[in-house]
């Protein structure tokens, strides 16, 4: 099978030897590659200057987008800065590859439209890379949300903190895509996964109001802190869903928490462990560790491969990915603006 992996930094190497692992020998693997940077960044996110990134993985590397895609990819996994993202896959998909796009789909909303109309069109399998849907614990909660063993829902919050200069340290902090506005940094968009997380977990948000902007001490140009309220409709009725967002907190977290009339529950997905107290007294715990982080990253991946092999629609398509952004686009506004904004069905924004 031949893929092409458009961005070969620290995701795009990861998913690069996921590939190998889930393909094998049957993998024909090929990269986009602009700065040709050399060194191999681990699975731990460390630099090593003393190996090739391009040798070890065996990747035929292009230059230009039009001549990866001469090869003809039956798949084209979209690595690069958030800010790239929406030209590589709508070219990918117009070619008829089917898209594996990191999140977030897109930096705007300028353009996504046009993806999932020629994805559409052309009929090809599409995922946006939301590895937390395949985290064990996020599984379980949903289960006990389906199951209703909390009853009633009251309200839930996401909160992740995590300290920017730390997310990869082999380099300046002020350089990554996440510290820049022109490729679609800010933690809203970087870390679009906990607004996927509340989508996942209770459906489509309706209305969003925020606060945030750039406030930390690390004297950034985007946003590094957050906080949302997303309203989300359920079967109960209105559910408020607080999204509280960082990337300024040591030590770090990840972590959920529902509360429900007939008891709460709480996972810390950093360590893999859910909480839980029933209206009874009773207590539940859950322990996923070990748990390997990759293994995320690798079950992803499996199901997207599975779903271009059998022609179906992935957990995560598309048009799931654009709903998850507008609504983090919707916070962004809501916070600069300090209005509330209602999201329309059609998926403009507007206030």
């Amino acid at each position: 099978m031949r893929v092409l992996v458009a961005g070969l930094g620290a995701v795009g190497q990861r998913h690069a030897r996921n590939l190998r692992t889930l393909l094998g020998a049957s993998l024909d693997l090929h990269a986009l590659r602009r700065r040709r940077d050399a060194a191999v960044i681990t699975p731990t996110l460390e630099r090593d200057d003393s190996r090739d990134a391009e040798r070890e993985l065996g990747c035929t590397v292009h230059t230009s987008l039009d001549a990866a895609l001469a090869t003809r990819p039956a798949a084209v996994i979209v690595a690069t800065p958030s800010s790239h993202h929406l030209g590589i896959a709508t070219r990918a998909a117009a070619a008829g590859c089917a898209i594996y796009v990191e999140k977030p789909l897109a930096h705007e909303w300028y353009g996504v439209n046009r993806l999932l109309e020629t994805a559409r069109t052309a009929g090809i399998v599409g995922m946006v890379g939301c590895q937390w849907r395949f985290h064990p614990a996020v599984r379980l909660v949903r289960r006990a949300l389906e199951r209703r063993e909390l009853g009633r829902l009251l309200h839930a919050q996401v909160r992740f903190g995590e300290w920017l200069p730390g997310w990869h340290p082999y380099e300046d902090h002020r350089e990554s895509y996440a510290a820049r506005p022109e490729l679609g940094g800010g933690v809203t968009l970087t870390q679009i996964h906990d607004y996927d997380l509340a989508h996942f977990l209770f459906g489509d948000a309706v209305a969003v109001q925020a606060v945030g902007g750039a406030r930390s001490s690390l004297a950034l140009q985007v946003d590094d802190v957050m906080d949302a309220l997303c309203e989300h409709r359920t079967v109960d009725g209105p559910l408020t869903v607080h999204i509280a967002q960082n990337m300024a907190q040591r030590p770090p977290e990840r972590a959920l928490r529902v509360v429900g009339e007939g008891g709460w529950l709480e996972a810390d997905l950093r360590e893999g462990v859910i909480r839980a107290r029933r209206a009874d007294g009773q207590r539940i715990r859950h322990d996923f560790r070990p748990y390997e982080r990759n293994t995320m990253f690798l079950e992803a991946m499996g199901h997207f491969l599975a779903r271009v092999g059998s022609g179906t629609r992935t957990d995560v398509p598309l048009e799931t990915g654009a709903a998850v952004l507008r609504t983090a686009l919707a916070a962004r506004t809501a916070a600069s603006s300090g209005e509330r904004v209602e999201l329309a069905d059609n998926g403009v924004i507007r206030g």
